[in-house]
């Protein structure tokens, strides 16, 4: 009997291929939707595992993790300099990182932050140092510069026209170890680099480069601005009007009069410390969110848009079903003289059913198996487009609720095959051979 199969399949190789190909593109749509979105989960949620408390100015909390973990460029509204003041001093916290974000260079953003930050993000360096002055900077795992390269920072981005700062050019003094997240992606350069060229003075309370136009509408700001920028030298809205010495000291010694900051990463001592935090800086100004909380709501979306996309994919396969339904009803019509000298030359009626379902069964499981494989390989490609994009992370790999799905598939290919082999077990010999 499988010679005769692997005979007949040989003889109509052309019908068999395009049945395994229809059934192994509907199978891996749906596999690629599963996939990616667990990779997206696992890849999103190991990222922010990194940062424990995120304190920013009120307002949207999902956009206030997607800028500050994620390091999606956003406009975030500023608190007060003072409440790093406050934290850097508060028993329960083990230490308290301000960041800001404005500025890059060749497509990486660059982060205002402390050597505490640098130090803690990824377990240490690859190679080189820590910043230790206003001119030097730390590069991610996935910036593809040198060490003692030059960085020319500029304010947004190229895509939106941004104006290159002259008054800072840092140099790379080391470079971090892979953390799977977006900052592997990133350029850190000292806050107070930052916030010189900005021409932000401690009590100004400005933002950093993404919201310095803010600033520049205040009531005091005109104090701080040079001759050349009242002259009108403003570029989009933004003046850059501060100085920076490459070789200053840093000074990581937060006071009540910092600069008004987007965003502050702060790692508790305790857990029961976090959750007090949390509470202290849910009121007033300022909002305190987990990472984790706000990917939960997130997820929830993502689960809305899985299932349409199941949904989607769910009816690919059913139109591919009833295609393959049409085609083997078509080639069993086709194939009654055959089915007909088989039972004239003795063969019963088991063993058509066996031939004809075992064959098409045996096509459809091949299909899947394939299925299968493109979608973990669509799956792949992706997620290293989005991590090479992102720097996030993105493990794809199969679950053990993978195994059901395939389970599932297999038992509706049982049941698909049945169909024209019922069909050739009810011809009759003579009619088939009058045919």
């Amino acid at each position: 009997m499988i010679r005769f199969i692997l005979s007949d399949l040989r003889r109509l190789w052309a019908g068999s291929l395009v049945v395994v190909l229809l059934v192994a593109l509907a199978t891996a749509l749906g596999v690629c939707v599963v996939l990616q979105e667990r990779a997206l989960r696992l890849g999103s949620a190991r990222a922010a595992d990194k940062f424990d408390l995120v304190i920013g100015a009120g307002g949207s909390e999902t956009q206030l993790v997607l800028s500050s973990v994620f390091l999606q460029p956003s406009p975030l509204p500023l608190m007060p300099g003072e409440v790093l003041g406050r934290l850097a001093a508060d028993p329960r916290v083990d230490w308290a990182a301000p960041i800001g974000f404005g500025d890059s260079f060749s497509g990486y953003p660059i982060i205002g932050t402390t050597t505490m930050l640098a130090q803690n993000l990824s377990g240490g360096l690859a190679e080189g140092k820590i910043f230790a002055r206003e001119g030097e900077a730390v590069i991610g795992a996935a910036v593809k510069l040198s060490l003692g390269g030059e960085i020319k920072p500029m304010h947004g981005s190229l895509e939106e026209g941004g104006e290159t700062h002259t008054e800072l050019v840092y140099h790379i003094a080391g470079r971090l170890r892979p953390t799977g997240t977006a900052w592997d992606r990133a350029i850190l350069v000292p806050i107070q680099a930052v916030w010189h060229i900005h021409g932000m003075e401690a009590e100004e309370h400005a933002g950093d480069g993404e919201h310095e136009h803010e600033a520049a509408s205040g009531t005091d700001s005109a104090e701080h601005d040079h001759e050349h920028e009242k002259a009108g030298a403003d570029h989009d809205g933004h003046e850059h009007h501060g100085e920076a010495d490459p070789d200053a000291a840093l000074d990581e010694s937060w006071t009540a009069g910092a600069p008004g900051l987007p965003a502050i990463l702060v790692k508790p001592k305790t857990i029961a410390d976090a959750y007090k935090l949390r509470q202290d800086y849910r009121s007033g100004n300022t909002v305190a969110v987990f990472p984790g909380e706000v990917l939960t709501n997130l997820y929830a979306t993502l689960g809305d848009a899985k299932q349409i996309l199941v949904a989607v994919a769910s009816g690919a396969q059913a139109l591919v079903a009833a295609s393959l339904v049409l085609v083997t009803v078509i080639h069993i019509g086709q194939r009654r003289r055959q089915i007909g000298a088989l039972r004239a030359f003795g063969a019963p009626r088991s063993a058509i059913f066996g031939i004809v379902w075992l064959e098409f069964f045996f096509l459809v499981a091949v299909g899947i198996a394939l299925g299968f494989a493109l979608g973990y390989a669509a799956a792949l490609t992706l997620s290293g487009m989005f991590s090479q994009t992102s720097g996030i992370t993105m493990p794809v790999g199969f679950a053990r609720e993978d195994a059901a799905l395939a389970a599932v598939l297999l038992a509706f290919a049982t049941i698909l095959a049945a169909l024209p082999a019922v069909l050739a077990y009810r011809q009759s010999p003579a009619q088939a051979l009058r045919a």
